[in-house]
């Protein structure tokens, strides 16, 4: 699994900051896929969340995010997906926690939520956090 290689979606809700985070993902020296939207045009946001979680399931890439209006949406529809662990964050607290003890997968923001320079923090902290392990673990296998 190439740990640089992050699979990015929105839906219209979460068109600008996906293009904003694509941009400083791609300046960090990651590999982004792009699974869309790619206008502002109204679209369905669990097809876009199935994308980029199959690509974090089956292994083809480490990590995603997904952004829509709230985040909530993109979270419930990307967890349907087998081993996926979506944590929705809004701040950097949640994501360094949803990393540490959840070795969550898929990253969640709300665009209508947030501002986007606190999106990018998210990102920041959630990308360069390492799972704690240990009783962390055992919990994960719980769920799985």
């Amino acid at each position: 699994m190439n740990i640089r290689k992050i699979s990015i979606g929105s839906d219209h809700g979460g068109f600008e900051y996906k293009d904003v985070i694509k941009n400083f993902l791609t300046n960090e020296g990651y590999e982004v896929i792009d699974e869309g939207t790619y206008s502002k045009e109204s679209c369905d946001y669990p097809e876009i969340a199935k994308q980029v979680a199959k690509k974090v399931s089956t292994g083809e890439v480490s990590r995603g995010i997904l952004i829509c209006g709230s985040g909530i949406g993109m979270s419930i529809a990307a967890n349907k997906v087998k081993g996926i662990r979506a944590a929705l964050c809004s701040e950097t607290t949640s994501a360094r926690l949803s990393r540490e003890h959840n070795n969550s997968n898929v990253l969640c923001m709300g665009q209508r939520l947030i501002g986007e320079t606190m999106a990018v923090e998210i990102v920041k902290v959630w990308l360069n956090t390492e799972f704690s392990g240990g009783r962390h673990q055992n919990r994960i296998d719980m769920i799985e």
